[in-house]
């Protein structure tokens, strides 16, 4: 964080740079100095506190909650302090009291309009869900009664020292950790020996923090976490999942993967996944260790993400996936036409925590987890893994049904592993409209993944060896794939029936299988535009079942 000591006791607006553009002493004079020096940037309120370290504290919400709050027995901490210091944008508060939590939060959440829930009533808990008027995004503010008879004995039971931080509202700083210094160090450490027996998902919590923040983790800690990894397994499967879910929803996830595995965790979470580092390939695999091939697919997914956002990609990225540079070109060059609508289609929420984003990395994540059953050898040494899609689809769902996974995202995530490699059989040929809707006939909504899942992986699988002929083949197909869902869906993948089983039956056709096969035969009809009438289709199914009477 800056040195904001000079501004103690001011009112500053700040960029999305943490760069001071203006000083003021009153809230008022601040708000109209921000709008008349910056008038077409986003800038931040804060007023920094007259303590050590001079931390800038937001103008929303405590602003408005002048009068609202109590003047003692109240401190923000945890991780919006840690956040504060990193010089972090805050998206949840947390607020420990010494008396009466939810009662505060009622009155909290009638001063800020927002509404209130009560998250645990023995605990004297609860929630306050707003909206940042700057930012326009839900804001929560949690209200906790003390754990513990002072704050600071309430700090030394969290989990990290980073984490064992509060501030009173003018700013003063509890720090008995000394959780600052050890931020400073860019280290995660435990507040006390038990914190992991306390708690076992401080053990993931432990990983996906370090990876977040860019800390490393202290020599004890990991340790500890070495020591007590099979723990992990006896706290409920929905919070191993949330823990997860956070890992991989993050930048770069291969990293959190990668120090879960070092540290015993991966065997004990996603034991599909470790097996992996002994399922050794052969060509045209760039690398012989299945699961470091995975995590490449899964970085080379991050980076379709990247470049669909019109950005740079990360000028190491020929460390993690080593294709050549013109292949990145070649790939942006394809899809760009479809740029907004592939984000569009990535960003749409499948449930409430998970966007079909985030369940493309799962399906990378997966994808190969069924070469560790089906792997063989044939005669020559070359290396086979005949229906490892399906065998993985299976080992996926029995996993995702283990994390207590929703339905419909683990569908979605089953589906990815289960259909990865239809784009690559499609071979050399550009697709025909049949084809097109039978690939989404057989992928559904998850065919757009699909398709963007297997040109992660082809990256991951040729690496270096990656040719432009075979380039600009899969690409080709992958776009004659994608314009059509994004442009044709009516008339190629999903075409209105022209006819339904009622209208069978009224031509005398007599219920059963029969009516469904017909319905099928003609939609894929309609698919191909051979039919485009309901005339002409009704004439088509009478004399398909003219010839199946004869």
């Amino acid at each position: 964080m800056p040195d904001f000591s000079i501004y103690a006791g001011r009112w500053v607006a700040l960029t999305e740079n943490n760069e001071v553009a203006s000083v003021s002493t009153t809230l008022e004079e601040a708000r109209y100095a921000a709008r008349t020096t910056r008038p077409k940037e986003r800038l931040r309120l804060v007023r920094v506190s007259s303590h050590a370290p001079y931390i800038p504290l937001p103008e929303w919400p405590l602003a408005q909650l002048t009068g609202v709050l109590p003047e003692s027995g109240i401190w923000l901490a945890g991780g919006p302090v840690r956040d504060l210091l990193l010089g972090r944008d805050l998206h949840d508060w947390d607020f420990a009291v010494e008396d009466k939590a939810r009662h505060l939060a009622r009155k909290v959440a009638d001063a800020l309009n927002a509404a209130y829930y009560p998250l645990d009533n023995e605990r004297d808990t609860g929630r306050v869900v707003a909206t940042d008027p700057n930012t326009h995004r839900p804001v929560t503010l949690d209200f906790a009664l003390l754990r513990g008879a002072t704050i600071e004995e309430d700090l030394q039971r969290r989990d990290f020292t980073i984490n064992a931080m509060a501030i009173t509202l003018e700013g003063a700083l509890i720090d008995p950790t000394q959780g600052q210094a050890d931020l400073d160090a860019g280290l995660i450490r435990m507040t006390n020996p038990s914190s992991f027996k306390d708690d076992p998902a401080r053990l993931l919590r432990a990983v996906r923090q370090a990876s977040g923040l860019h800390l490393r983790l202290e020599p004890r800690t990991e340790l500890a976490i070495r020591a007590q990894a099979p723990s992990i397994n006896t706290i409920a499967p929905e919070r191993i999942r949330a823990e997860l879910l956070h890992m991989m929803h993050a930048v770069p996830a291969a990293h959190s993967l990668q120090t879960l595995a070092d540290l015993g965790l991966l065997t004990h979470t996603l034991p599909e996944i470790q097996a992996l580092q002994t399922v050794q390939q052969s060509w045209p695999h760039h690398y012989a260790d299945t699961k470091v091939h995975t995590l490449a697919a899964i970085t080379a997914v991050e980076s379709l993400f990247v470049l669909f956002k019109g950005e740079a990609l990360p000028r190491d990225i020929h460390r993690h996936v080593p294709v050549p540079m013109w292949a990145w070109a070649m790939l942006t060059e394809a899809l760009t036409p479809l740029q907004a609508l592939l984000l569009a289609y990535l960003n749409t929420q499948v449930n409430v925590d998970m966007t079909r984003a985030d369940l493309l990395k799962w399906g990378a994540l997966f994808h190969d987890v069924g070469k560790a059953e089906t792997r063989t050898v044939d005669d020559a040494g070359r290396t086979h893994f005949y229906g490892h899609a399906k065998a993985g689809a299976q080992s996926t769902e029995t996993r995702l049904d283990a994390l207590r996974f929703p339905k419909k995202a683990a569908a979605f995530v089953i589906a990815l592993v289960n259909e990865h490699m239809r784009l690559v059989s499609l071979g050399k040929d550009a697709p025909t409209r049949r084809a097109i809707y039978r690939f989404y006939r057989a992928t559904g909504d998850t065919g757009v993944a699909v398709v963007l899942l297997s040109l992660a992986d082809a990256m991951a699988v040729w690496g270096r060896g990656l040719t432009q002929d075979r380039w600009r083949s899969l690409l080709d197909n992958a776009h004659a794939l994608l314009m059509p869902y994004f442009e044709q869906l009516a008339e190629v993948i999903a075409p209105i029936p022209l006819l339904n089983g009622h209208d069978l039956v009224a031509m005398g056709i007599p219920q059963g299988p029969e009516i469904g096969r017909l319905l099928e035969t003609l939609r894929e009809m309609q698919a191909t535009g051979e039919i485009a009438s309901r005339e002409a289709a009704a004439a088509f199914v009478q004399a398909q079942h003219d010839q199946v009477r004869s």
